[in-house]
């Protein structure tokens, strides 16, 4: 007997036509899983010097464990910043944010928002 022979014996089995069923449909649900819900990956974000150096500066303000700073430019000027931090969410602590950050940079606070971060 023949291995096409073998093949279509077995797929006259209907328990094996299920099991294969069941497995096409597994690895579909699998890659919609992985298109749809997997982890997205996107470019890492580095911060400028400039950044970084605020970052650490921010870090240091009672009830705020870490930030992420991005600083938009305009002709090599600061022209706004978006600051999210991990910490202690509060109106004190926002405006602190926003107040540092925003004289560190030489902007005005509207310039600055500030966000507390989802983890």
């Amino acid at each position: 007997m023949a291995i096409p022979d073998k093949l279509k014996d077995a797929f006259k089995n209907k328990a094996v036509r299920v099991a294969l069923i069941a497995a096409a449909a597994l690895l579909l649900l699998f890659g919609v899983y992985k298109v749809f819900f997997g982890k997205k990956t996107t470019s890492e974000y580095s911060s400028t010097p400039q950044e970084a150096r605020l970052e650490r500066l921010l870090e240091r303000v009672e009830g705020v464990k870490s930030t992420t700073v991005m600083i938009t430019e305009a002709e090599g000027a600061a022209v706004s910043a978006v600051i999210v931090f991990e910490g202690e969410d509060g109106f004190l602590t926002r405006m602190r944010l926003q107040k540092i950050a925003a004289s560190a940079l030489n902007i005005g606070q509207s310039a600055v928002v500030v966000y507390p971060s989802d983890k």
